[in-house]
């Protein structure tokens, strides 16, 4: 989310208390692919709800699990005469990006020319795992980030790595695997998209600009798989768009992936309201056609894509599932993992997804405790800039505010970053700082409960302070 906000100058001996929060609207994009279907239903929505069938683009036949793991019995849309249908209740997606290859379906390199190939399917790991919910009595959107290394237990497998979940029993298994994670919370549907769509979608966007914050090299001979992307602003073709995705060598591993993923989402809303785009609705539609496979019908897709033709893509929230590098032992072998952290899940589903109580809400992370985490990146190359922020902060109150890892990508405007996504928090530090952009996603500093990226505003201020 963000929100512009400018106050004068000012030194504070207090926490400034934050305003009630205003529910705001949200943009939507499902994964990669429902981008496209939004875009199209826009202009072409009310044809395609009386021309085409019900369910045409569910590509997994119906099993009773699906029956069992999802609400579909549940109206989520209505549809009045000559009108697109709208949402008529909250409800729960659950997207997953996968990326198959023919080792996956038992194939070795010899039958695939040498190398293991990507295969058009859906049946292998889901790299990507996103919880969307969709709330029309608010206006509220709230995207959750499911790491792919996050241990939870499989029926009949045992305690497996997430992604598993689909290579073993597809996006049913997939659902009771994240509602078992995340308090048992309802899922109303699914999407699944292919990497082979996602790349051809890019590419029938006209490709996707963003700022790559570090360079990318690492190559894989048994995939054929050669990622070499240079740090900077650039526009992205569809292969480079998906290497992008997928690089997790860094400090990060799959953790730096997902944060790259939610910048990769955010240039995609950019790129898929520019009026260009709408010249490219066949192409879009028709990538979309061939590389979605979901339970959601035509004119639920329609009324979602209502709820969001009326937002701002600028107000969009997305989380991390809250939690920390770790190893167990599986079998005599050490296994990396991103480990829950079971009380910040509780805190943030009750906040977002309206599942269960908070509980220990009143930690150092929560609200605005003068002892919340506060990281400083800066992005100016200017240490006095930084010294400034860190002292600012803590003439407001602030006892814990930390300078973090320089943010690679120089920025006019400093962003106030609701890491964990506690918007409470970050409109407070705006209001001490007296400048700030504010987003809820997960692009700051892992450690910090809100992350502050200084931007060129912040040090034309402190220098119209001392003229």
């Amino acid at each position: 989310m963000q929100l512009q906000r400018t106050q004068p100058s000012g030194k504070s001996k207090k926490i400034v208390t934050p305003k009630k929060r205003r529910q705001s609207p949200h943009w939507f994009l499902m994964g990669l692919g429902l981008s496209g279907v939004a875009m199209l239903s826009a202009t072409a929505g009310a044809l395609l709800a009386v021309t085409l069938s019900s369910k045409p683009l569910q590509v997994s036949p119906k099993t009773a699990e699906q029956d069992a793991a999802f609400n579909e019995e549940e109206t989520i849309s209505k549809q009045a005469p000559l009108q697109l249908p709208k949402l008529t209740r909250p409800i729960n997606i659950l997207v997953l990006g996968t990326k198959v290859l023919s080792s996956d379906l038992g194939k070795s390199a010899k039958e695939t020319g040498g190398y293991y190939a990507r295969v058009n399917s859906f049946k292998g790991l889901a790299d990507t795992m996103l919880l969307m919910r969709f709330n029309p009595e608010t206006d509220d959107l709230s995207i959750l980030s499911i790491p792919r290394d996050t241990p939870v237990y499989l029926p009949g497998y045992g305690r497996m790595k997430i992604n598993t979940a689909n290579k073993r029993g597809g996006s049913a298994l997939s659902a009771k695997a994240v509602q078992k994670l995340l308090n048992d919370v309802s899922i109303d549907r699914y999407v699944r998209v292919n990497i082979q769509g996602a790349e051809k979608l890019i590419d029938a966007l006209g490709g996707v600009e963003l700022y790559v914050p570090q360079d990318m090299q690492y190559q894989d001979r048994s995939q054929h798989l050669n990622i070499d992307i240079e740090k900077g602003r650039q526009r992205l073709d569809g292969e480079t768009a998906v290497d992008f995705m997928l690089y997790r060598h860094d400090e990060y591993g799959d953790i730096g992936r997902v944060q790259r993923q939610q910048m990769l989402i955010r240039a995609m809303i950019e790129q898929a309201l520019n009026p260009a785009t709408l010249a490219r609705i066949p192409e879009i539609y028709s990538v979309v056609r061939s590389n979605v496979d979901t339970n959601l019908s035509i004119e639920e897709i329609l009324a979602l894509a209502g709820f969001t033709a009326k937002r701002d893509q600028k107000n969009i929230e997305m989380f991390m599932l809250p939690g920390e590098f770790g190893k167990m032992q599986k079998q005599g072998q050490s296994i990396s993992y991103w480990l829950p952290n079971e009380r910040k899940i509780d805190q943030m589903m009750a906040r977002h997804f309206n599942v269960g109580n908070t509980r220990n809400v009143n930690d150092n992370d929560s609200d605005v405790s003068p002892y919340i985490r506060i990281a400083i990146q800066d992005s100016t190359d200017n240490s006095q800039a930084v010294r400034s922020a860190v002292r600012t902060l803590e003439e407001a109150g602030y006892r814990n505010v930390y300078v973090a890892s320089e943010w690679s990508q120089p920025l006019s405007k400093t962003r106030i970053i609701a890491q964990n996504g506690n918007l409470e928090a970050a409109e407070a530090i705006a209001d001490a700082l007296g400048i700030g952009e504010i987003r809820v996603e997960s692009t700051g500093a892992l450690n910090s409960a809100v992350s502050v990226q200084l931007g060129k505003d912040w040090v034309s201020r402190q220098k119209s302070k001392l003229e």
